[in-house]
């Protein structure tokens, strides 16, 4: 056999396994995305968190933990602009803004925020489920310096607006339309949602560390249904502002609730 034609070869098999590698590529890089805001999570919520005892004793500001949590977050929403402008060489013109399906995430968000506000005022605050919620919530909230109605209005600014776009782009826009390159639009929808819902099963257990299957389960599970429909929306309208918007919506009602659970009860 030649050595031209040896070269052909080598060429040729090197070719044929390329697609095969990129494959593998994504799904590592996929594994990553998918886990690391969970396994974050558990680190600045469970292990490096002071115990959340339930009492009424005041908690400081804890420096560890929110020195985590915010580096946590800058390599978690840098990694997939680093991936598409080192590695995967694409660009990002689908985070320009677009009101295109704007009508139907600010349905949605409407429908669901109503739905959250009416279940907790209408039926849980003040029940056996949340009897040590409330408490818990302060204690989490003392441990990231937040203990002012002012601060707290900051962070809920900040959350509502700013990190929850963060989270569109992170598990929409990246994690999301990277399945689609590898499975069927229902299948990256299911996975991208699960994954969505893993670091939420994290910080709900440690809200509700009596009642796992009753409150922190279910509540996870709508967690990942909402993660679904937004990832549906941003598929049907290739907007990512449309389930940004819902998701404004959303984490306000949410943000509402921690309100009344820190300074009112």
């Amino acid at each position: 056999m030649s050595d031209s034609f040896r070269g052909t070869k080598s060429i040729y098999d090197a070719r044929k396994d390329e697609p095969r590698r990129r494959s593998l590529h994504r799904w590592a890089v996929l594994l990553f995305a998918m886990t690391f805001p969970t396994a974050m999570a558990w680190l600045y919520f469970v292990a490096l968190g002071e115990p959340m005892r339930g009492s009424s004793e005041k908690l400081s500001g804890s420096p560890i933990v929110v020195a985590v949590y915010a580096c946590a977050k800058v390599v978690q929403f840098a990694f997939p602009v680093i991936w598409v402008w080192l590695f995967a060489r694409e660009s990002l013109r689908a985070l320009k803004p677009s009101g295109r399906g704007l009508g139907l995430g600010v349905a949605f968000g409407i429908i669901t925020a109503a739905a959250i506000l009416t279940v907790y005022f209408g039926l849980l605050r003040g029940s056996a489920m949340l009897a040590r919620t409330p408490v818990l919530v302060q204690e989490k909230v003392a441990q990231f310096g937040v203990a002012s109605p002012a601060r707290y209005v900051l962070l809920a600014l900040f959350l509502a607006i700013a990190h929850s776009f963060l989270e569109e782009y992170y598990w929409r826009w990246f994690v999301f339309g990277e399945l689609k390159k590898a499975v069927s639009v229902g299948a990256a929808i299911v996975l991208s949602s699960l994954a969505f819902m893993g670091h939420h099963v994290i910080v709900l257990a440690m809200y509700f560390p009596a009642h796992l299957l009753t409150a922190a389960v279910p509540f996870s599970l709508c967690v990942a249904a909402g993660g679904g429909v937004w990832a549906w929306i941003y598929h049907r309208t290739g907007s990512l502002y449309s389930p940004w918007a819902s998701h404004v919506l959303v984490d306000a009602a949410i943000m509402a609730v921690g309100y009344d659970m820190v300074f009112t009860q």
